[in-house]
């Protein structure tokens, strides 16, 4: 069983929708830089790479170097969240 600290923390990840934005675009095209989420959302850089951290900070994506760039994609964990979100629409 989680711990309260760590559900807070995984909520926290997720709450707001660009984050959430963000982990369905990740699902549907894995391994993207910010450049690349930033593009596909219309989104200001800056914005983009904060709700990325968060994300990663919480454990729902992995980041991946790939010479200058970063790699994102989500995590199992950020597989189940976006499960759970489609349970609720």
């Amino acid at each position: 069983m989680l711990k309260t600290r760590r559900i807070e923390k995984i909520v926290k990840g997720f709450s707001n929708h660009r984050r959430i934005q963000i982990l369905e675009l990740l699902e549907d095209n894995p391994e993207l830089s910010v450049a690349e989420i930033t593009e596909n959302l219309k989104i200001n850089f800056k914005t983009a790479s904060e709700h990325i951290r968060r994300l990663s900070i919480s454990g729902l994506v992995f980041k991946r170097n790939q010479g200058k760039n970063v790699r994102h994609k989500l995590s199992p964990l950020g597989n189940i969240i976006l499960t759970f979100l489609r349970t609720l629409e």
